[in-house]
């Protein structure tokens, strides 16, 4: 008699196989765990003991993300190892902007077909960035699904849930006209315009992932797959108070993101020059002909996060987490100006 899910198999989805590489995880999950995450791997939720006892009123955050086109870069490149860390990390520092620290990470993987190497190799990005984001990987779904996805395609997201005390929340309202804006350096796209990147490098300039990109050390694999930086340590170790509001910069760059972290009766004003924009970006917009305005929505132009402190803190701050002062909080109509 054959095996329940022979036909199924065929069809498509092996059940087995699944199975088999789940058997993988408790070793990789079990290195993220602390004495809050009760019970073990595979049941139907992950249990997580929500004690805060340094907290007056905790208040829960929580954020879902995915990694983008980005993966079309690990697939053409057969790298698969760094962008379980930029799923990680990206959703780490959407929720860090709002003043929370991470509890525990649940990702989403699918794919037409499983490949045992690839989801190893996610899997244990994924392990890895939650270790040193301190957070528990507590759970996750795996799904075959042959006919949504093609070929070696995959898609991954994750979603976070962290913690805040309510006094703690950062959510723009301690923001006052006068306060300086410091950028900290992003290490490359991060995880967003890769559509768009990959149209130019891929197909104008008809390069490959293993071939150099000019003017850069690395080749378009190398520079289009660094790791997207977590910033909630550095958050984390600016004295109590010093930090008035933050922005993630991600889709929508500088001019979609930072209003987010403002009042309605501020704007930012930023100092064009101020702005170190790293050889990739200048190498996109002159081969794909991008203007000035698009270049900055699509891309963070080597900007992964703003701070907003005041302005007698900004320079020591800038010091302390190696950023840079690129401009500063204006009473006016709320969005980003660039002077």
């Amino acid at each position: 008699m054959k095996k329940p899910s022979a036909a199924y198999a065929r069809a498509g989805v092996d059940v087995d196989l699944g199975n088999t590489l789940k058997d993988r995880l408790p070793a990789l999950v079990r290195q993220t765990h602390g004495p809050r995450v009760l019970g073990g791997i595979g049941g139907f939720g992950g249990l997580f003991r929500a004690a805060f006892p340094d907290m007056k009123d905790p208040v829960l955050v929580a954020s879902m993300d995915g990694v983008g086109t980005k993966l079309k870069i690990a697939v053409q490149a057969g790298r698969h190892d760094t962008v379980g860390e930029d799923l990680v990390n990206h959703c780490v520092n959407d929720i860090a902007v709002m003043g929370a620290r991470p509890l525990f990470f649940l990702d989403y993987l699918g794919a037409g077909k499983l490949d045992p190497d690839v989801f190893t190799a996610v899997i244990a990005g994924l392990a890895r960035a939650c270790r040193r984001a301190g957070c528990a990987l507590l759970g996750g779904e795996t799904a075959q699904m042959p006919g949504l996805y093609h070929g070696a395609d995959y898609d991954l997201v994750g979603c976070i849930v962290g913690v805040v005390d309510r006094k703690n929340i950062l959510d723009g309202s301690r923001v006052r006209p006068g306060d300086a804006l410091i950028a900290l350096p992003s290490n490359g796209l991060h995880t967003n315009g890769y559509t768009l990147a990959r149209r130019i490098i891929f197909g104008k300039l008809k390069l490959g992932v293993n071939d150099r990109l000019p003017g850069m050390r690395g080749t378009a694999g190398d520079e289009l797959l660094r790791v997207h930086r977590n910033y909630e340590p550095a958050i984390r170790s600016l004295p109590p108070r010093t930090l008035h509001a933050a922005a993630h910069i991600t889709g929508g760059g500088l001019p979609d993101n930072l209003p987010r972290a403002l009042p309605a009766d501020c704007r930012a004003v930023i100092t064009r020059k101020q702005l170190r924009v790293p050889p990739l970006f200048r190498l996109l917009q002159e081969a794909g002909k991008v203007s000035d305005d698009e270049m900055l929505r699509v891309f963070n132009m080597g900007v992964g996060m703003v701070l907003i402190v005041a302005d007698s803190e900004a320079a020591a701050t800038a010091r302390r987490l190696r950023g840079r002062i690129i401009g500063r909080v204006e009473r006016g109509a709320h969005g980003v100006e660039f002077v």
